[in-house]
């Protein structure tokens, strides 16, 4: 920790022990959220396990970590000065450059002094008696607070497969999202990649620049669409810094949160060659814009197999080895899914002389050994060993810390089955708690910064809500909890991602975790009318309440979970597709 972390730390505890509210991560949620509670008045503490601002930014910095959303859209709105005076790079920023601007974010509106860096939190226990949550670190420091808001990211909790002998290699081992600071040598080095996620199809490239043989272990084959990564032209910024308000009510009008739209065409009323043409310039112009060159790419299966197809023919055209881009097109799930990747000469890498490709399908790993990996039908031999094997998503990075509620209520039992909550907002029995883009919300099928500066923003207002109104107590109740959870898997069913149900997005990835759809398909644009309309009810599917008076503030007569299954049905205009 540098000099400047330490004095502001040493600041924040004089100034306040223990704040009207702590606020859990660093990142993109918790700055704003930080920023947004201050404006309240409030006193507010920042606990974050790294040494700087970034959140899932400040860990995943492997080679070629990059966004996949366009900068310029990957930016706060709720300052029009910020957005301007900040100048982005290139269409799709690395990871260097995002930890930048947060940190420009952060000493702009001097948030780091409310932050205690290199700080852990392991647990958090709601104590009724005194209406506060008592929060301990890993260095067993112990705050209380009233209000508690989790920004732990959806993406933050690593997972490496217990393989058996894990920890027997004797090289060099990474995680993709636990990268070191210093750079990593693969000069000279015999380099194994294991999986071929997101985060491999972007490190892949990198290594096999570097690195004498890579060779990358698939454990499933993955769909990518070249994501067209350029430095911005001095028109384009011109562009973005005159066009604020068009930006800004785009991204927070539209499904989900990137700038393009889904076109109005069904693939089948269009013509095989036309068909065609919109596919190529799609794939031209690269990035995620690609799922969105038809309007049922998502919904009709038959029409998500032509551009399952498309994609397929594409890989084939771009690997020459033809026994790799058979690997390569073994693909067991429709397009975008699983999480749609964007990539810089991923396929291309295949074809470079010192990259090989494992079929994990046809040989398993058996174990990891202190030379390698040995699979069913090899060992290999190995230098350094990188695990591209993603994250325990959404859950994960809370369930890692102690949370109970009321009556020692832990978060952990409740979601036994699966992730409950309200919105992604709250969970019953949890008073006072709040989860920005927590599961059950839009969060990680949208560009992220929109969910996260709308769940803040909402928060924000009810704890305003609360302050105003001498408030002790929020919290969902069982029964909005209960609804939403079925509402989310019903929307989820509605679409394509029923076929990739060994995603991470049903938490399929990790071994014993309960099976159930995490994020919110039904799109931004509606979960945001949902949320407003509960606001607007005076908060409808919580209930207020003081420590003397329980349930005083219950917004109606008519059983809240009754008006919320109404608002949850096809015949309200909330519920149509946007």
């Amino acid at each position: 920790m540098d000099n400047e972390s330490i004095l502001n730390n040493i600041k924040s505890d004089i100034q306040s022990p223990n704040p009207d509210a702590i606020i859990i991560g660093a990142g993109f949620s918790g700055l704003y959220q930080l920023h947004s509670l201050r404006n309240l008045g409030l006193s507010v503490k920042v606990i974050e396990a790294g040494s700087g601002v970034g959140g899932t930014w400040f860990w995943n910095r492997y080679p070629g970590a990059r966004c996949d959303s366009e900068s310029f859209t990957y930016s706060y709105t709720f300052s029009k000065d910020l957005f301007e005076e900040w100048e982005w790079s290139e269409r799709y920023p690395g990871y260097a450059e995002v930890v930048k601007y947060l940190n420009h974010v952060a000493d702009k509106f001097s948030l780091k002094k409310d932050i205690l860096f290199d700080k852990r939190v392991i647990s958090a226990h709601y104590n009724e008696n005194i209406n506060k949550w008592q929060v301990k670190t890993d260095s067993l420091e112990e705050f209380e607070c009233k209000y508690l808001i989790t920004a732990v990211g959806c993406l933050s909790s690593k997972n490496i497969p217990n393989f058996d002998g894990l920890d027997s290699f004797l090289g060099e081992s990474y995680h993709t999202g636990d990268w070191p600071n210093e750079e990593v040598d693969f000069s000279d080095k015999r380099v194994g990649q294991i999986g071929t996620g997101s985060t491999g199809i972007q490190s892949a490239p990198e290594i096999a620049e570097k690195a004498k043989h890579l060779t990358i272990f698939q454990r499933s084959a993955n769909f990518s669409v070249p994501a067209s990564n350029h430095p911005l032209s001095s028109e384009f910024k011109k562009y973005i810094k005159e066009n604020f308000e068009e930006i800004k009510n785009t991204i927070q009008s539209n499904t989900n949160g990137h700038f393009f739209k889904f076109s109005e065409q069904k693939i089948f009323d269009t013509s095989e060659e036309e068909r065609e043409k919109i596919f190529e310039n799609a794939w031209l112009n690269g990035g995620l814009g690609f799922r969105a060159c038809f309007n049922d790419i998502a919904f009709d299966k038959k029409a998500n197999d032509l551009a399952s197809d498309f994609i397929k023919r594409k890989i084939r055209k771009i690997v020459k080895d033809p026994q790799k881009a058979k690997i390569l097109t073994d693909i067991d799930h429709a397009f975008a899914s699983k999480r749609p990747p964007i990539d810089t000469n991923y396929f291309e890498t295949f074809n470079k002389d010192n990259v090989s490709l494992v079929d994990l399908k046809l040989s398993p790993i058996e174990s990891i050994t202190p030379q390698g990996v040995k699979t069913k039908n090899k060992e290999y031999e190995l230098d350094i060993l990188v695990y591209a094997t993603g994250f325990d998503a959404m859950t994960g990075p809370l369930l890692n810390i102690d949370i109970r509620g009321r009556q020692n209520l832990k978060l952990k039992d409740v979601w036994s089955e699966g992730p409950k909550t309200f919105l992604g907002i709250q969970v019953s029995g949890f008073p006072n708690l709040f989860t920005i883009t927590g599961p059950g919300s839009p969060s990680v099928l949208c560009n992220m910064i929109v969910p996260i500066e709308q769940h803040v923003e909402w928060i924000n207002d009810c704890i305003s809500y609360m302050e105003k109104n001498n408030i002790d107590h929020v919290e969902a109740t069982k029964g909005s909890m209960d609804y939403w959870t079925k509402h989310v898997n019903d929307v989820a069913n509605e679409t394509l991602f029923i076929h990739a149900k060994k995603s991470w997005y049903y938490g399929a990835n990790i071994p014993g975790k309960p099976r159930g759809f995490m994020p919110y398909a039904g799109g931004m644009a509606r979960y945001k009318a949902i949320c407003n309309y509960v606001a607007n009810q005076n908060y409808l599917g919580f209930k207020f309440s003081n420590s003397d008076k329980e349930e005083t503030f219950v917004p109606s007569k008519i059983s809240v979970d009754i008006l919320i299954k109404d608002l949850m049905t096809k015949k309200n205009n909330l519920n149509k597709k946007e």
